[in-house]
Order: C-alpha cells, then sequence, then structure tokens
C-alpha cells in the first residue's frame, strides 16, 4: 500500500496546479458552508432570544437609536446602548408559554415561568417570586422586534450569499479535480499502452489478451474512482471535520471535546474494514480479469466452439467464474452492508443522547444559549455527513488500491524502451554461430546450430512440426535472446544492435496474416508516412494483387475490418506480403507464407519473388517442398538439430531425410519407406 501510495501521489504530481487549487476552492467552499451555523446563532442569540435582554427607558424617540415605543415611553435594550450612554429604568420582555409579558421591573433570577390571572410566577428551586406581568399583543411584540429585522434581513441575505458562494467554488473545486483526474488517468494509460510495446513477446505468451485488456481499461478506470471519488470525499470530509472541530472549540469547548472520540472512531472503522475489504477486492478484480480473457477467447475461437460443439461446455466454464466472482462481491456486499452509514447513524444518536444528558441532564453545571445548541447540533450533523462519504467510499478505495497494484506490476514489468532514429540498411549477411537456446530451463528447443546466409541467398527451413524452425527466426528477429552462441548480421552481434533498429530493415508474412481495422491500402503501409501511396500501389502490382484488388468498389481504400475476416485467406496473406515488400527489407521471412494461397495465387507469388529476392536474404519456412526447389541453402531440422544442409539437387542426391520428405509429399511413399529402411540399417 505505501509503495503504490507513493507511486499514486507521484502521478498526481505531474498535475498538481489544478489540484492545489482545487484543493484552495475546497476550503474556501468548507469555509463559507461553516459560517451559515455562525450566523444563524448570531440570528438566534442576539437578534430572535435576544428581546428578553434587559431593556431601560430613554428618552430617545429616534429611530436611529433602536428606541421602541409602548405605553406613552421609549425604551431600548441594553446592548444598543453606547458606552457611557445614560440609562433609565430597567424593564423585560419574558416569553412565558406562547405568550410574551412586558415585567415592568428587573427580574432578580430567571427560571421556570408560567403566567397566571395577569402576573407572571418565576420558580427556580426553592425561590419563587411574583411580578405584575402585561400580555403583549402580536401588534406590540412587533414593536420590539422591529428594530431587529434589518439585522435579521442582513443576515439572511449574508447567509444566501455564503451558500451561493460556496455552490460556485464546490463547482470549480469538482471541476479542476475531476479533470485534473481525467489527465492523470489519460497519462497512466499511457503509459500502460507504451509499456506493452516495451514488453517482450514471451510475456503475452504466458498472459491472456484478455487480461491486458482488463488492466487498461477495468483497473485504469478503478483508479479514475480513486482521484475522482475517493479523494474528493477524503480531502473534503477531512478539512470538513477538522474545519467543524475548530468551530466547536470557538462555540464551547466542552461541546467540541464530547466530539472528538469520533476521530479515533473512524481511524479504527477504516483499518478494520480494509482489513478485510484488500482481500475480496484482489479476488473480485482477478476473477473479473479472467472473465474477460475467457470472453476474448470465446468470441476469438467462437468458429472452433460452434464447429466442435463446445457451447455448453464453454458456458460452464463462464459461469463457473461468474460465479466465484459473484461470490466475493456478495462478500464485499455483506461487509459494506456492516459498515454501513447505518452503523455511522447509531454512532451519531448515541453522541446526540451524550450531548442531551449533558446539556439537560446536569453534565453540565454553565447556561448553554439556544443559538450555541443549535449551532452544535448542525455541525455535529455536518460532521457525520463527511464520515458517512469516507466510509461509503471505502470499497472504492481498496478496489482502486488493488486495480492500481495490478496496473503498476504491469509497469514494472521489464521491458526495453523503443530506439527512435533509423538505422542504415545493412547488407543482410546473417550467422549462426553454435546457437543453442531453451524457453524454458533444461528444455532446448535449438542445439548447437551454424550456418550462414549471405547477401541475396534464399535460405529454406524444413522439418517436421516442432523440429524449431521458427525458433531460428525468432532469435534472429530478437523475440527472444540466445543461451549459448551467437547470431551476426553483416559480422555485428545482434544483442549489440537495438530491437528495433535491427528489425527496421526486416520483414515478414506469417501463414496467419494479421490485418488491422483500417483499409487495404493503409494495411500495407501501417500509416508509415515514409510509404508513400505509389510504393503501396508498386508493391501490390509487385505480388500480382494490382488487379485484384483494383476490382473492388473502392480499390486499395476498400475498408478492412478487424483481422480482415471479410478477405479471403489468399487475399489477406497477399496483402500481408504487400506489406513486407512495402517496407522494401533487406532480409526477408517467409513463415508458410503460401500456404494458405491457391496454386494459380501462389504460381503469381513464386513470379514476382524471382525479381523481388535480388538483393535480399530471405528466410523461408515450408512444408510443401516443390516451392523451395530453387533455394540457394535448405536446411533440413530435426528436434532442435540441422541434420541435413544444402541444395534441392545435393540433398536429393544424398537420400537422406529430405529425399524422404520429397518422395512422401511428391507421392511416392514406398520409394520414401525403402531409403528410410536403407538409412536405419546404415
Amino acid at each position: 500500500m505505501k509503495h503504490t501510495g507513493k507511486r499514486l501521489f507521484q502521478y498526481a504530481a505531474l498535475f498538481k496546479k489544478p489540484l492545489l487549487l482545487a484543493l484552495l476552492l475546497l476550503a474556501a467552499a468548507v469555509s463559507a458552508e461553516l459560517a451559515g451555523p455562525f450566523i444563524a446563532r448570531q440570528m438566534i442569540d442576539r437578534h430572535i432570544l435576544g428581546i428578553e435582554q434587559p431593556w431601560y427607558e430613554t428618552g430617545s424617540a429616534t429611530q436611529t437609536d433602536m428606541a421602541v415605543p409602548y405605553d406613552g415611553t421609549f425604551f431600548k435594550r441594553s446592548d444598543n446602548y453606547a458606552p457611557g450612554e445614560a440609562k433609565g429604568k430597567e424593564v423585560r420582555i419574558l416569553q412565558a408559554g406562547s405568550a410574551f409579558v412586558f415585567i415592568d421591573q428587573p427580574l432578580p433570577f430567571d427560571g421556570n415561568r408560567e403566567l397566571k390571572d395577569g402576573r407572571l410566577i418565576v420558580t427556580k428551586g426553592d425561590q419563587r417570586a411574583e411580578y405584575p406581568a402585561q400580555k403583549l399583543s402580536m401588534q406590540e411584540l412587533f414593536l420590539f422586534y422591529e428594530p431587529q429585522w434589518r439585522h435579521l434581513i442582513n443576515l439572511a441575505l449574508l447567509y444566501l450569499g455564503l451558500i451561493v458562494l460556496g455552490a460556485i467554488f464546490t463547482y470549480g473545486q469538482r471541476y479542476l479535480l475531476q479533470s485534473a483526474a481525467n489527465r492523470i488517468i489519460q497519462r497512466m494509460r499511457t503509459d500502460v499502452f507504451a509499456q506493452i510495446q516495451r514488453l517482450p513477446i514471451q510475456y503475452f505468451d504466458n498472459q491472456p489478451a484478455g487480461k491486458i485488456v482488463s488492466r487498461i481499461t477495468n483497473d485504469t478506470e478503478a483508479v479514475r474512482d480513486l482521484y475522482v471519488q475517493v479523494l474528493a470525499n477524503f480531502f473534503t470530509g477531512t478539512i470538513y471535520i477538522v474545519g467543524i472541530i475548530a468551530a466547536l472549540f470557538v462555540l464551547d469547548y466542552r461541546l467540541a471535546l464530547l466530539s472528538l472520540p469520533v476521530i479515533p472512531m473512524l481511524y479504527v472503522w477504516i483499518r478494520v474494514y480494509r482489513k478485510f475489504a484488500t482481500r475480496y477486492n484482489h479476488e473480485i478484480r482477478e476473477r473479473l480479469s479472467s472473465i474477460n480473457g475467457m470472453i476474448n477467447e470465446a468470441i476469438q475461437g467462437m468458429p472452433i466452439i460452434q464447429v466442435f460443439r463446445r457451447q455448453q461446455e464453454t458456458q460452464r466454464e463462464f459461469e463457473q467464474l461468474n460465479d466465484e466472482y459473484t461470490d466475493y462481491q456478495n462478500k464485499m456486499l455483506s461487509l459494506n452492508s456492516f459498515t454501513s452509514h447505518n452503523l455511522m447513524n447509531v454512532i451519531r444518536n448515541v453522541f446526540f443522547f451524550a450531548l442531551i444528558w449533558m446539556v439537560g441532564g446536569g453534565g453540565m453545571n454553565t447556561f448553554i444559549t439556544v443559538g450555541v445548541l443549535y449551532a452544535f447540533v448542525d455541525y455535529l450533523n455536518r460532521m457525520f455527513h463527511p464520515m458517512v462519504g469516507i466510509v461509503n467510499q471505502l470499497p472504492n478505495l481498496e478496489k482502486a488500491i488493488v486495480s492500481a497494484d495490478r496496473v503498476f506490476e504491469l509497469l514494472d514489468e521489464k521491458g526495453l524502451d523503443v530506439a527512435e532514429g533509423r538505422a542504415d540498411r545493412y547488407l543482410g549477411n546473417v550467422k549462426f554461430e553454435h546457437v543453442s537456446f531453451a524457453y524454458k530451463e533444461g528444455e532446448d528447443v535449438l542445439k548447437d546450430i551454424s550456418f550462414e546466409a549471405k547477401q541475396g541467398q534464399t535460405v529454406a527451413l524444413v522439418g517436421h512440426t516442432g523440429s524449431g524452425k521458427s525458433s531460428i527466426l525468432n532469435l534472429l528477429f530478437r523475440f527472444y535472446d540466445v543461451r549459448e552462441g551467437r547470431i551476426t548480421v553483416d559480422g555485428r552481434d545482434v544483442r549489440e544492435m537495438p530491437k528495433q533498429l535491427l528489425r527496421q530493415h526486416m520483414g515478414i508474412v506469417l501463414q496467419d496474416p494479421f490485418l488491422f481495422t483500417g483499409t487495404i491500402a493503409s494495411n500495407v503501409s501501417l500509416d508509415d508516412p515514409a510509404i508513400s501511396r505509389e510504393r503501396v500501389e508498386q508493391a501490390l502490382r509487385d505480388v500480382g494483387a494490382a488487379e485484384m484488388f483494383g476490382a473492388l468498389p473502392r480499390g486499395i481504400d476498400e475498408p478492412v475490418i478487424e483481422k480482415g475476416s471479410t478477405l479471403s485467406a489468399g487475399q489477406r496473406q497477399l496483402i500481408s506480403f504487400a506489406r513486407a515488400l512495402a517496407f522494401d527489407p533487406a532480409i526477408l521471412i517467409l513463415d508458410e507464407a503460401t500456404a494458405s494461397i491457391d496454386t494459380e495465387t501462389e504460381a503469381v507469388i513464386q513470379a514476382a519473388l524471382d525479381v523481388l529476392k535480388k538483393g535480399r536474404t530471405t528466410f523461408i519456412i515450408a512444408h510443401r517442398l516443390s516451392t523451395i526447389k530453387n533455394a540457394d541453402l535448405i536446411l533440413v531440422l530435426d528436434r532442435g538439430r540441422i541434420v541435413e544442409q544444402g541444395s534441392h539437387d545435393a540433398l536429393m542426391q544424398q537420400r537422406g531425410r529430405y529425399y524422404q520428405m520429397y518422395q512422401l509429399q511428391q507421392g511416392h511413399p514406398g520409394i520414401a519407406a525403402a531409403a528410410e529402411e536403407a538409412e536405419r540399417s546404415v
């Protein structure tokens, strides 16, 4: 968590300006909002309940000095007198039940009030006093409140202005925070996709495509929720809680001390929750990746699934993964339900009970005004609201942390930076010197391979499946590096050359060509600006495909969907072949390039090859030996070793393994069997 949190912070630091501005706006919004209860306290204690303060007779009769006329005399409230101003006789206006009464004298003490037969009875413990009381009408009461209306309206407008200002600050804060979060995730996705370009081929051999896609999409989106929702709630909640506690100390330190236990309770709550949620979320994200991987595999292999009637078995496998995913989701649901805001509401009610006991049950010996009590209850409600928000975001926090772990795990995979620039075109002299290689430790697939291919030569690799043909080309491309020996191009060890620059002058045509979504032309050029349209058209002419694709409605601008499924196998192969030729490689690799092409199309390609192979070193992997009769060098492999090498005629004269393979393909199994028997006898 510490390592992940640090890296998440580093990503956030890339966009620190909008984030810091968002936090400043958040602090301003919180300040504006938390000022509300103070204003409400002022309105209640001073301008509403302040009517019960002492009033004094005054000779002044102007409206500006807050004098109020009653029964032929003017009165002014004690807090409206200027320092040193003379005061007359003291009177009081008090509330008894729902009525307000005028008392023509001061009160030595206050307590429980009762209005009875025109007299106000005040009791406090053993003390009891009676006062003549004149009940005020609504009009008379309004006169005593009238001087306060201007202040009440001003405070109400200030309250409204702070609400509007807080809403503006909140909008700006959320906009900046979310836009910064989007940019952070944009950067993270870019880094992840760039990392994929840097990873070696063996990584993709061991990882289903769906799981990798899940990390780029689902996991980064979960991390986005961390910045947009989780951190927003945590930052907002923290600032609110700190601000409210500070405000509570300003109101009354004893009430503030009552609220302090909330902080350690919240900390313990988060610790307990994360202990269980982390494990559940790891399993949930892993099951989700597996589901994505299986869906991707099922879509890619749907023809095979349907042909071999594997729909029900595939469905059962999916349901098993789905059930496991749902089980862990339900466990998270149970945990969230137990630690949800309902439990927080219970804790809040406990605090309210403690407040009632302290204020009304003798827990506090000093008087607390109604305004202070109102403000405290308001602040306490406001404090629990962000706490509920923090608690409710704990599932998203755990999900985001787990997803971030998975994203950073991918980013931490050892890769190789993509080399920039261009390398001079090499001649294409290739030499293998005692090369041995194993995909797994102790299981060599190539053993002491040595041969030389000179510029312009065609080298054919033949042998049964698993003999090591494709492994030789994988090493030449540096998809993998040799374990023993070395490979040189023009005398230079390929391990000393950046992989991208080495491959810059290599071209390949696979047995099962891969086409990208786009057009025929874009699949030939791969949108490389160095490949002009004229060069694309020339490559298609060289492979004999110009007329075929020219007959399409849009010619070479005909759309190609994913994998080129609307084109025939031969058409896809011709595009792949033209692609390799358009890049004018010094070394050309044909991996069963004509296996999917009909005889007529193969004849066209073979004719083009005679011209195109000049000046290039060409490697051909072929099972149909008739296509490599003109190769300069044929390597016959068996179990990772070169057992024969030479030209077609020389190998036929040896009457060895190549001879047997050729006779079998030509339909002479008897001759091949006899040769094999003779070889065994020797």
